[in-house]
């Protein structure tokens, strides 16, 4: 484990780790994901995913004072496969001590804390980070190398998005959160959990579905052994990973979201799909589907959420990818998914070394938007 600190400037420090120190996981814990407006959640299982990246995750941290005011977490993997496979990190964990969180204060702090310098100014420098990823310490991450860095954020979380702008990155495709319910899941016979013979099988299947993919990878898509699949005969048919996972859940924007919050957790049946203090579901991830048998992917989905004890699963879909399209008009995909309004989220990037031939494919190309990324 390493902790260096990167530069200072007047009594702020930004600081590079590759663990989450407990100044990080309390900023962590205690923050709350999302932008006035939209959904607000926060996350409940934070230690044991940091753990799951392994050595690829750096926290890059500002402090004041030796204390801990933010912190963001940059994921490193090789994601994509053909003219779409490069080195890549994944940005993830913003959050800043409640003080800067948002509104007024944020403003005063920030006008406070950073101040425009002639050349070369403190807010420049750490932004710099998230665009020089050889400054964060990890093994074959050269300068000059080519590298992508991206991020997903909330199409109504203006804060987030002015800061990736400042930052270089662009945006580039667009996804929605897709959900699956059942008041009372049933199993299938047809549908088992994977067995390791089958494993490598099953990664090839993976490697060709998403092959037209960006940021597709398969490092997480056997997290915690339960990846489960639907045959008939000794054919694999369709195949998903189950993560199971928890939000704390503060607010959902809209009517629907009012009535998601304030009546569904006081009705018998509905409070199975959701509560807002503790809301349990399962995280569907590396979803693979044979062409023409989508319509069988509510059987898989229904018999994980029965296996594993819950009631309602999340994934996230390029809303242009032939999969989103197939989940919305072929599955039956329950109750909570037809109150569910939504709004889109956005892919940015930042193309480090790429030219513009080679940067024009992640505009075309549905982005695999990583489920255990977001539990």
């Amino acid at each position: 484990m390493f902790e260096k600190k990167v530069f200072d400037y007047k009594g702020l420090e930004v600081r590079v780790t590759d663990y989450a120190n407990d100044g990080i996981l309390d900023i962590l814990n205690h923050a709350v994901q999302g932008s006035e407006g939209g959904l607000r959640f926060s996350l409940q299982n934070i230690a044991p995913r940091i753990a799951a990246y392994g050595d690829q995750i750096r926290f890059v941290s500002l402090y004041k004072k030796n204390q801990i005011m933010g912190t963001v977490g940059s994921c490193f993997r090789v994601s994509g496969q053909g003219n779409l496979r490069y080195p890549a990190s994944y940005l993830r964990y913003l959050a800043f001590q409640s003080t800067y969180q948002s509104g007024s204060g944020w403003r005063r702090q920030r006008k406070a804390l950073i101040k425009p310098e002639k050349d070369d100014t403190f807010k420049q420098k750490t932004l710099e980070i998230f665009s020089k990823p050889h400054l964060l310490d990890l093994n074959n991450v050269l300068e000059g190398d080519k590298h992508i860095m991206y991020a997903f954020v909330e199409s109504k979380n203006e804060r987030s998005k002015n800061l990736v702008h400042q930052a270089g990155y662009e945006y580039i495709r667009s996804f929605l959160t897709v959900a699956f319910s059942r008041f009372s899941p049933k199993s299938d016979s047809r549908v088992t959990k994977l067995r390791d013979e089958e494993r490598s099988e099953m990664e090839l299947l993976l490697k060709e579905y998403y092959c037209n993919y960006s940021f597709f990878s398969t490092d997480f898509s056997f997290y915690g052994d339960r990846y489960y699949i639907l045959k008939n005969g000794n054919e694999i048919i369709a195949g998903v990973s189950a993560i199971p996972s928890v939000y704390k859940v503060y607010d959902i924007p809209g009517v629907w979201g009012w009535v998601i919050m304030k009546v569904l957790p006081k009705t018998p049946y509905f409070r199975r799909l959701f509560r807002p203090g503790e809301f349990r579901y399962i995280v569907f991830d590396a979803i693979y589907c044979k062409k023409g048998n989508e319509n069988l992917l509510g059987k898989l989905f229904e018999s994980v959420c029965a296996a594993e004890g819950f009631n309602t699963g999340l994934t996230w879909l390029d809303d242009h990818s032939l999969l989103y399209d197939k989940l919305r008009t072929v599955v039956k995909m329950g109750a909570l998914n037809r109150m569910l309004n939504a709004k889109p989220g956005l892919v940015y990037s930042r193309f480090i070394n790429l030219s513009d031939n080679e940067k024009e494919y992640f505009y075309t190309a549905p982005a695999y938007i990583s489920g255990f990324d977001f539990s």
